[in-house]
Formats: C-alpha cells, sequence, structure tokens
C-alpha cells in the first residue's frame, strides 16, 4: 500500500515508532511482538477483522516494523500497512484452530532466522489476543530468550494524541451526537429496544458527509428500569415502557478512533430521587471538567465529582472514567490511565478520556457522559455537544 494512501503521514508513524523505541530501550527489550490489533494498527496502520486467528507485529531497534498474520490475511496487510510489501510476512492456513501445530512455532522459526533467538523479547502478556497456548508453544520453540512482559507498553505511548489523531476523534464526536439524539427523538413507550439499536446502528454506520461511521469496540449498551441498575447490559426484544429510565451508551467511530458518550431518558414523569441524582451527576461533570486541567491529576477529577454525589448521599465505588481513543472490540479504553481516587498520573495535554460517572443503584440507574480532552490551558474539552441532563419524554 503505498504510503501516500495511508490515513496518517509518514512523520506521525516515525513518532510512534521513535516512542516506542525508547520504552523498548528503557526496558532492556531487544524486539517486541504486539499482539494488540489496537496497537498493531497504532504502528503500522493494518486494519482488518482478523484478530480471531493469532497475528501481530513485530519491531526491533532498527528498520520498518515487519507485520506477521496469516496467510489469506496478508492481502489486507497489503491494502492497509505502511510498510513495503517485504515487511509482511504470514503463515500457512494448516496452522489455523489445528490440534497438533500452532502459529506461535512459524513466529519462533522467524525470530530465530532474524537473530532474535537468545535475545530478550517483549510480549503483551496481559492481553485479549494473546493465549496461553501461545505463550506455551512461543516459549518451547525460542528455549534460550528471555521473555518480557510489555503488556501496555504501547498503550502508555498512544496515551498522548497528536493533531492527526484527535481529527479523527472529532469526526468520532460528531457521530456520537448525531447517534444520542436520534436515540432520544425515537425512544417513546412501545418501541421495542432492538428496533431502536437498527435504527441507531444505522445512524452510526451512515456517519455525516465525509466522516462515515466504523464499527464501534462496543455494541451499543441500552438497559431500562431495574436493567439500567447494570452498566453492560445491552438490549432485548422488550419494548420501552413508561415510568423507566433508559441509559444509551455508544460511540461513534471513525477510522478505529472512538469518541464515548452517554445520555438517559426516562418516559413519563422520573421520581425526584433521580431528578436530584441526575442534577448531581451533571455538577459532579461539571466540576470534573473544571478540574481536568494540565498538571492535575487524574484523582482530581474523580474526587471533584465525587464531592457532588455525596451532596445528595450517592458514594460511588467504581472509577469514572478511562483513556479512550483507538481501539478494537471488546473495548474503547486504553487500559492506561484510570478516572479514580487513587491514579496519581498527572494530566498532560493531548490525553482523552471517557469521563463516565454511572450510577449504577441498586434498582436503577442513569448515565451522562463525556469524552473529554485535556488541553494546554483551561479545563478540558468536551468533544460532543449535548446538553448534560436526564432527559424527560411525558
Amino acid at each position: 500500500m503505498p504510503l501516500e494512501n495511508a490515513h496518517f503521514t509518514k512523520a506521525e508513524f516515525d513518532r510512534r515508532i521513535a516512542l516506542t523505541r525508547k520504552s523498548m530501550e528503557a526496558a532492556g527489550i531487544d524486539v517486541l511482538f504486539i499482539t494488540n490489533p489496537s496497537n498493531q494498527n497504532w504502528l503500522t496502520g493494518y486494519d482488518g477483522w482478523s484478530f480471531y486467528v493469532h497475528q501481530g507485529v513485530i519491531l526491533s531497534m532498527e528498520g520498518d516494523p515487519i507485520w506477521w498474520g496469516r496467510l489469506q490475511d496478508a492481502n489486507g496487510a497489503r491494502r492497509t500497512v505502511w510498510m513495503e510489501h517485504e515487511n509482511i510476512i504470514y503463515y500457512a492456513d494448516r496452522y489455523i484452530q489445528a490440534p497438533d501445530i500452532h502459529p506461535m512455532e512459524d513466529l519462533a522459526s522467524h525470530l530465530r532466522i532474524m537473530g532474535f533467538g537468545d535475545k530478550r523479547i517483549g510480549l503483551e502478556m496481559e492481553t485479549y489476543y494473546f493465549t496461553a497456548r501461545a505463550f506455551a508453544v512461543l516459549s518451547e520453540g525460542l528455549p534460550e530468550a528471555e521473555f518480557i512482559d510489555a503488556s501496555t507498553m504501547v498503550n502508555w505511548r498512544r496515551l498522548h494524541k497528536s493533531d492527526e489523531e484527535l481529527a479523527f476523534m472529532r469526526r468520532a464526536a460528531r457521530i456520537s451526537e448525531l447517534v444520542i439524539h436520534r436515540a432520544i427523538e425515537l425512544a417513546e413507550p412501545g418501541m421495542r429496544k432492538h428496533d431502536l439499536v437498527g435504527e441507531l446502528y444505522k445512524t452510526a454506520v451512515q456517519g455525516e458527509e465525509d466522516s462515515w461511521g466504523d464499527y464501534p469496540a462496543i455494541v451499543p449498551l441500552l438497559p431500562s428500569g431495574e436493567d439500567a441498575s447494570a452498566p453492560h447490559l445491552t438490549w432485548n426484544g422488550e419494548a420501552l415502557k413508561k415510568g423507566e429510565a433508559t441509559f444509551i451508551e455508544q460511540s461513534g467511530c471513525y477510522r478505529r478512533y472512538h469518541a464515548p458518550l452517554s445520555r438517559t431518558v426516562f418516559l413519563g414523569k422520573p421520581p425526584q430521587f433521580m431528578v436530584d441524582a441526575s442534577e448531581a451527576l451533571t455538577e459532579g461533570l461539571n466540576a470534573g471538567i473544571e478540574v481536568a486541567r494540565a498538571g492535575n491529576r487524574a484523582c482530581d477529577i474523580a474526587r471533584a465529582l465525587d464531592v457532588e454525589l455525596l451532596k445528595v448521599g450517592i458514594e460511588r465505588p467504581n472509577r469514572c472514567g478511562y483513556a479512550v481513543g483507538l481501539s478494537y472490540p471488546p473495548d474503547w479504553g486504553e487500559h492506561t490511565v484510570s478516572l479514580r481516587a487513587f491514579d496519581e498520573t498527572v494530566l498532560e495535554p493531548g490525553m482523552t478520556f471517557h469521563f463516565m460517572p454511572g450510577l449504577w443503584m441498586d434498582d436503577w440507574g442513569l448515565e451522562t457522559t463525556e469524552t473529554i480532552l485535556i488541553k494546554e490551558d483551561g479545563p478540558a474539552e468536551t468533544l460532543c455537544n449535548v446538553e448534560r441532563k436526564l432527559f424527560v419524554k411525558d
């Protein structure tokens, strides 16, 4: 794939590789093997629904990255990565889901040929896409190598978004707005949830103008009533009911970049305790955004939120946000900074977070969330523009 067709400039990819190599050098890693598809994309541009099989990126201290994966996905790599075709290597289909042979045998062979058979190899040990068997087979194939846990090494380098990345996140944010506005417009008693979700998927994929919608890393979360006490329920064939709150948590996605957003709609007249909770939640969001400034800490956001919620007697035992940006299923979080009372990470310009202080009580729940950007000066910027409140439809 010619570099001029890539979604980012060569300077942007060079920046990412240089940052990753600094981390490798600090950890004494000779070669890094990356299986997280978000990290693969960030370093090479690779983008395909092939993460259900073994694949990865090999990055040493010199030269361009190498994409390694299944034979039938090599053409997908040629269409999406910025490197030359010789930097795409693959294994035969006979390795796929076979009981007596494993793709990591092929990877071990390549690493030995490249001269890394007795080197310090960094692996993403804590990731969804690297199995226990994969590690066992790779270890057996490279008995003289030393393996270093580099689970979130690249993730932390993704924490500061470049201007090129922020442009994509802003496009995703416009799609998030469309989804939430559409959900509030359509929600009414008697509407079946799967019909509503179908409309939201259509809205998210259509996007707007030249910002077409990609598939998000998480499906629409849409629980109602008592189900809204659980944060990660999706939808079913039941109808929306009068007298219940439903929160809609979803993210627009543009070229794998996300800007999650959630709002809650109540059909009918909400109880006063829910109105009070929603108002306190909005005040907590406002307070958290105000202290989300460069030089402050992640915990300052969480503590500012807690002060407002405690005014109405609500204590949250959960974190209230996390770093977000580029991602693949099953999660749009970056697995680095968390917005919680004991995370002392200093906020810096270019960091982006899903500030999501959902309230999940014993028999009800509501969510109002924002994707925020830490700026050079002043409070954080909210990437989406939807009123922060409990939406009520009589």
